[in-house]
């Protein structure tokens, strides 16, 4: 068991290959991996992207999003269209299809529980 405050918990930045994932522009995203635990089927972090519109699958996992900084405008593959910005907190489904668009930069404490 162990107790994790994630400003006491530095951890180097790694950059995600976005590769197929790139819908336009040339966003540059990094995470922070804070925590795994349970057998890395919960994780937590702090992720950020910017400029850019990608694309995000959620097969097996459920994911906790808390915005930070930034904003997002994210659309589902059903067509609704959510704009997400510091402060709010969401939940993404397992199964969920999203194509993300940030304008500038976004900043999000992520929380993944594997299913």
């Amino acid at each position: 068991m162990k107790f994790v405050k994630f400003s006491d918990h530095d951890v180097a930045k790694v950059q995600k290959d976005l590769g197929d994932t790139i819908v336009s522009g040339t966003p540059v995203q990094h995470s922070q991996l804070k925590f795994s635990g349970a057998k890395d089927s919960f994780k937590s972090g702090i992720w950020e992207s910017t400029a850019g519109v990608f694309t995000a699958d959620f097969d097996g996992i459920i994911e906790f999003c808390h915005i930070l900084e930034g904003a997002a405008t994210i659309r589902t593959s059903d067509g609704e269209t959510f704009s997400v910005s510091a402060g709010d907190a969401f939940v993404m489904d397992n199964g969920l299809k999203t194509e993300w668009t940030v304008d500038d930069y976004v900043k999000k404490h992520f929380v993944i529980c594997t299913v």
